[in-house]
C-alpha cells in the first residue's frame, strides 16, 4: 500500500471549510437524550450474546493548570484532594457498569485520558488499575494496549516505573511547542528536558509505543519555529506524532479567549507549517496514518493500515475495530453494539447519577442501517483511503451505484481536481487527496448539512 502524501496548495486552499474529524459516524452531535441507561443495558445485552472483546476509555479530568488553547472536559485545580471524591465515584461506576459485561470478555485495549491522568497519586492509580482488575477481564501477560496520556511535567522516572508496574505499555507525551514564546502565549511552559526525561524513562521501563502531541497554528508560531520543535523532538525518533491543526473556537471553549487572536499565525502560514511538517516527517521515515497522524513504518498503526485492519473511534486511530468501546467517567463516550452513548457532562451530575446507583449515561443514539452502511464507508475511507464498492455491497445488500448516486455525482469534482480516482470498482484516494480526507467523507455524511457550521476546519 501507498503510505506517502502530496501537498497540493491549491487544492488546500480550495477545499479548506469546515467538517468533521470523524471519530465516530454519526457523530457525536446526533447523541440525544432520549437515549439512557435503559437503552445502554438493552444494548449490553445484545453485545454480550455478541461476545467478543472490549476497550475501556477513562476520563480523568484534573489538570493543575490551563493550557489556553484545551478544548477538552477538564477541571483545573491545585487542590489535589479534589481528586478523591471523584475516584471513589469512578470506582463505583466501575463496578456498576462490571456487573453487566460478560466476564469471560478480554479487555483488549484501554486507555486513560483527560485532562491529565498523571494528577492522580500513586496511590490513587493503583485503587484505580486494581478495581478495573476486580471487574474487567484484563490480560496479565502485557499482550493488551494498554495506554495513557502523560504531561511531562506532571511525570517523572518513578511515576513511569509505576505505569508499567501497573499494566500500561504504550503512552503518549503532550508538548505541543517548545518555542518559549508560544509556551507562554499558551500558558504551558515545559522544558525540553522535562519532556525527553520522559520519554527516555518509558523506553527504559519497556513502553512499546511513544507518542509526541504537537499542536500547529498556535499563536506566535512560525514555520521556522515549529521547525525547531519537530527538528529537535525527531532527534529522539518517538515512534508516532500526532501533530493538531489548533481549532481556534473561543465561543464554545472559554479558555481558548484568553489566546490573542492578533497573535495567531495566518492561514497561509499555518500551511507553510504543514507542507514542512508533512515533508521532515516522510523525510525521517515516518508514514502518513491521516487525520493528523504519523507512525513509523513498523508501528502497529502503519502495520495494520496496510493490512486493512485499521479502525477510528473516539481516540483516534486504532487497531481493534472488533473491540465494543466502554467509556467511564465523566463526559466519557462509548460504542456498545449498534449505539454511542455519553456520560454526563458536568461533574455535579455524574456525581448524582452515581450516588443514586444509576449508570450515568444521559444521552446516546441507536444506529439505522442506513448509519451503519455510511459508517462503514467512512471509516473504510478515513482508516484506508480505499473503498471497494463489492465489498460495501455484499456486506450490506445494495448496489452502491444506487443506493449513493447523488453522493458519486458530488465526487466528480474531487475526481476531476486529483483527490480521487473513481472507477466501477470503488474509490482510490490519491496523495494529493489524502490530507484532504475529511472532504470526502462528508459527500457521505447526510446530518452534516445542518451541522457543519459547529465543527473545526480541516486543514
Amino acid at each position: 500500500m501507498d503510505q506517502s502524501i502530496k501537498f497540493d496548495l491549491d487544492l488546500i486552499k480550495r477545499y479548506d471549510k469546515s467538517g468533521p474529524r470523524y471519530t465516530s459516524y454519526p457523530t457525536a452531535l446526533e447523541l440525544h437524550e432520549g437515549f439512557g441507561e435503559a437503552e445502554y443495558r438493552r444494548h449490553i445485552e445484545k453485545s454480550n450474546a455478541a461476545g467478543g472483546p472490549l476497550s475501556l476509555y477513562f476520563h480523568i479530568p484534573f489538570c493543575d493548570t490551563v493550557c489556553f488553547y484545551c478544548a477538552c472536559n477538564k477541571i483545573v485545580t491545585k487542590n489535589r484532594a479534589h481528586a478523591l471524591p471523584y475516584l471513589d465515584n469512578l470506582c463505583q461506576e466501575i463496578e456498576m457498569q462490571g456487573a453487566l459485561f460478560d466476564r469471560s470478555r478480554p479487555v483488549n485495549q484501554l486507555h486513560w485520558g483527560g485532562g491529565t491522568p498523571t494528577f492522580l497519586s500513586a496511590e490513587q492509580m493503583r485503587r484505580l488499575m486494581d478495581t478495573t482488575r476486580a471487574n474487567f477481564n484484563l490480560h496479565s501477560d502485557d499482550s493488551g494496549e494498554y495506554s495513557i496520556e502523560v504531561d511531562p511535567r506532571e511525570t517523572d522516572d518513578r511515576t513511569i516505573a509505576e505505569l508499567r508496574a501497573l499494566g500500561f505499555n504504550r503512552i503518549s507525551l503532550g508538548l505541543q511547542d517548545f518555542d518559549p514564546d508560544v509556551q507562554k502565549a499558551v500558558n504551558r511552559l515545559q522544558s525540553k528536558e522535562q519532556t525527553f526525561a520522559v520519554l527516555e524513562a518509558a523506553r527504559k521501563e519497556g513502553f512499546r509505543s511513544t507518542n509526541i502531541d504537537l499542536i500547529y497554528g498556535l499563536p506566535l508560531q512560525t514555520m521556522p519555529s515549529f521547525a525547531d520543535t519537530l527538528d529537535q523532538v525527531l532527534a529522539y525518533a518517538p515512534d508516532r506524532f500526532s501533530i493538531f491543526n489548533y481549532a481556534h473556537m473561543p465561543s464554545r471553549f472559554k479558555t481558548q479567549r484568553q489566546i490573542d487572536e492578533a497573535a495567531l499565525p495566518s492561514p497561509a502560514a499555518k500551511l507553510e507549517i504543514l507542507q514542512m511538517v508533512g515533508q521532515k516527517l516522510t523525510d525521517a521515515g515516518y508514514v502518513y496514518i491521516g487525520m493528523d497522524h504519523f507512525a513509523k513504518p513498523d508501528d502497529e498503526l502503519a502495520v495494520a493500515q496496510r493490512e486493512g485492519k485499521l479502525y477510528r473511534n473516539f481516540q483516534g486511530y486504532s487497531t481493534h475495530s472488533d473491540c465494543d468501546l466502554v467509556g467511564l467517567g465523566v463526559t466519557s463516550i462509548g460504542r456498545v453494539g449498534d449505539a454511542y452513548m455519553q456520560n454526563y457532562k458536568e461533574l455535579d451530575e455524574y456525581d448524582a447519577a452515581i450516588a443514586q446507583g444509576k449508570l450515568p449515561v444521559f444521552r446516546g443514539v441507536d444506529l439505522d442501517d442506513d448509519d451503519k452502511l455510511r459508517r462503514a464507508v467512512i471509516t473504510q475511507l478515513i482508516c484506508h483511503f480505499e473503498l471497494s464498492f463489492e465489498h460495501i455491497e455484499r456486506e450490506f445488500g445494495i448496489v452502491f451505484n444506487d443506493y449513493f448516486a447523488a453522493e458519486l455525482a458530488k465526487l466528480q469534482p474531487m475526481k476531476s481536481d486529483g483527490l480521487l480516482d473513481l472507477t466501477a470498482a470503488g474509490i482510490q484516494v490519491s496523495s494529493a487527496g489524502r490530507l484532504l480526507i475529511r472532504n470526502i467523507c462528508m459527500v457521505f455524511d447526510k446530518y452534516l448539512a445542518q451541522k457543519q457550521q459547529q465543527f473545526s476546519r480541516v486543514i
